[in-house]
């Protein structure tokens, strides 16, 4: 088993350096995503509702497909669907670019979130190349080559944007056309003959995806936990450019640095840190202090009154970034080789259920106080909403660490 497993994971670099790529790549649109949909917007709040409604069209279209790209890789392999992916997103940034109307933007964002689904598909081959006490491990690697994108496309993309806002749209359609080449080349498939399956329309759709990942044995309330703290996630993506715009008169660039310490802390908790701390404490408990940080992350950006305090806030709330990775590596060691594609598209296809649930929340909430001057601590309601929906997950993940405890005990007396 374990000479299976290192036959394939030499290729661990060439999938972290796709995520980073594919990562850097979006993460230039979005210092100016917001900006450009208010080119076309009259008010501060006629913005925020169109950005809702271009997040919406995205997370839509990523929901729908995600599932679907993920059973194809569980028939076809991992590669093709990378490839087809990373094609379909570069064509969308392009037409971004060239977009001269509100609904052409939505039309081509809705086209890039049908193609977005390279991270469910990058944790799926991480799944088959690792052995799974490995892969949490690893997946908080994937994790940190995301931070790192985020550390570079949003600064790149503050500066382009702040000399014309079409010019980080053109980076990202040609970092991730490179991506593809790079792939095509580069990238070996990961998913042997032995372990596809065929592929079936009838459990590919979202809905029945959503209804296996919480019929897996061991999983239970981790479905909820991936649902409200990809929701409260979401709703932060969705609200932090504009926010800081309204409470703090930042721009481009501005948004873009903020951004980038984001990914600069992503890479030091999930690349340094992730290992280290799992070498003391077990996912579940891992998770649940990370909600907890979380918590208090989320309501100290809502009452911050001053620039500085979003960065403090951010260096604080180290523990926060290992969600993500504990709870997919628990949801990945119960599901079964030949499943990992259709696993991590249904947790992929109901993160892309929060992103569109996100923006009908955040940016109606974002809307209402868009009025308000400039430091007033109630333009942070969309954040006070986000800690309430951590609250959620925390009740929920200490839930599950008492049923695995209870499992636990009585496999030993068994």
């Amino acid at each position: 088993m374990r000479d299976k497993f290192r036959s394939r994971e030499a290729a661990m670099p060439f999938i972290m350096l796709a995520v980073l790529i594919d990562m850097a790549a979006i993460g230039v649109i979005i210092p100016v995503l917001p900006t450009l949909v208010g080119s076309f917007a009259t008010t501060p709040a006629d913005q925020a509702y169109w950005y809702g409604v271009v997040a919406v069209a995205f997370g839509m279209a990523n929901f729908l497909a995600a599932p679907v790209l993920g059973a194809l890789s569980d028939r076809f392999g991992r590669r093709p669907v990378l490839l087809l992916g990373f094609v379909g997103l570069g064509v969308s940034f392009f037409g971004t670019a060239m977009t001269n109307s509100l609904w052409g933007l939505i039309a081509v964002r809705t086209v890039g979130g049908a193609m977005q689904a390279n991270v469910a598909i990058a944790n799926a081959y991480v799944a088959d190349i690792s052995e799974p006490e490995l892969r949490a491990k690893r997946f908080g690697l994937l994790g940190a080559m995301m931070g790192l994108g985020f550390i570079i496309g949003p600064v790149m993309g503050g500066l382009l944007g702040a000399v014309d806002l079409h010019l980080p749209f053109y980076l990202a359609g040609a970092l991730t056309l490179l991506n593809g080449l790079y792939g095509y080349f580069v990238l070996p498939e990961s998913l042997p003959l032995a372990q596809r399956k065929a592929f079936e329309w009838r459990v590919a759709n979202p809905a029945s995806s959503l209804r296996k990942l919480g019929q897996l044995k061991g999983v239970g309330p981790l479905v909820g936990v991936v649902a409200f703290s990809g929701l409260a996630q979401f709703v932060l993506y969705t609200v932090w450019v504009l926010y800081n715009s309204f409470k703090f008169g930042w721009g481009p660039r501005e948004n873009g640095w903020s951004l980038a310490v984001v990914g600069i802390v992503a890479v030091l908790v999930q690349g340094v840190l992730m290992g280290r701390l799992l070498k003391r404490f077990a996912p579940q408990k891992l998770a649940i202090m990370g909600l907890v940080s979380s918590i208090v992350a989320y309501a100290l950006w809502g009452a911050a009154t001053e620039g500085w305090m979003m960065y403090a806030v951010i260096g604080i709330n180290l523990l926060g970034g290992t969600v993500a990775a504990s709870v997919q590596s628990m949801i990945s060691s119960a599901a079964d080789s030949r499943s990992q594609g259709q696993t991590m598209g249904a947790v992929s296809a109901l993160n892309s259920l929060m992103a569109v649930v996100a923006p009908i929340l955040g940016a109606p909430l974002l809307a209402m106080v868009s009025h308000l001057p400039q430091g007033d601590w109630r333009i942070g309601a969309p954040f006070f909403f986000c800690a309430v929906l951590q609250v959620v997950s925390l009740a929920l993940a200490v839930r599950h660490l008492r049923r695995h405890r209870r499992r636990s005990a009585s496999a030993g007396l068994a």
